[in-house]
């Protein structure tokens, strides 16, 4: 199972073992990235590593993936990406979802991005191709990138050996919150509307 050989990639190689699997989990290879940065933090408590080095090394590997996506993205278009986007795990439909996500909430769409799968991939290429400025879009990014890592990586060492268990109920809870937050969206905008 592609899960536990990431995870056995992580207990033998440590650092660069994460940083190698968040650079091609975010370019869009199927790696399970909320589960690696949890079990790094549970890592963290049996002593095998540092809270900061694996946050830090964890954020550099999430910014070169991002900055390769946005690459591959603004030089070659989504013709390669109509053509080779299925072994990235990238599809027309999926494309054009995150196409309206990122019209709609802008820069919150990065931010907010980087804690759905699939979305956190594909912003970096739809960057790209529309050719956002980059500085812009690495600063929203970057923030992004960064709360993603430290989140799941504190929760790892906030649950210890149930790491698991907490990775699963995570996403149900972050997919939960999602909806209600684009319904509370929606709700203040109509009454905005209906004020004016």
């Amino acid at each position: 199972m592609l899960q536990e050989k990431v995870l056995y990639l992580i207990s033998i190689y440590g650092y660069i073992g994460i940083f190698l699997a968040l650079v091609f989990g975010i370019i869009g290879l199927p790696i399970p990235d909320e589960v690696l940065l949890t079990f790094a933090g549970f890592l963290v408590t049996q002593g095998k590593m540092d809270f900061l080095g694996v946050v830090g090394i964890a954020f550099i590997g999430s910014i070169i993936g991002v900055s390769v996506s946005y690459t591959i993205g603004y030089c070659l278009g989504w013709p390669f990406l109509k053509k080779y986007g299925k072994y990235l795990h990238i599809n027309e439909r999926s494309f054009y979802k995150t196409e309206k996500w990122f019209d709609k909430y802008g820069k919150y769409a990065i931010i907010i991005g980087y804690f759905i799968p699939g979305v956190r991939q594909l912003n970096a290429y739809y960057a790209g191709i529309t050719k956002r400025p980059y500085m812009r879009f690495a600063f929203y990014a970057n923030i992004g990138g960064f709360l993603w890592v430290t989140s799941f990586v504190a929760l790892g060492v906030f649950v210890g050996e149930k790491w698991k268990i907490w990775v699963e109920k995570f996403h149900t809870v972050a997919i939960a919150s999602l909806v209600i937050g684009c319904i509370s969206i929606g709700i203040y905008y109509i009454i905005k509307k209906r004020n004016k």
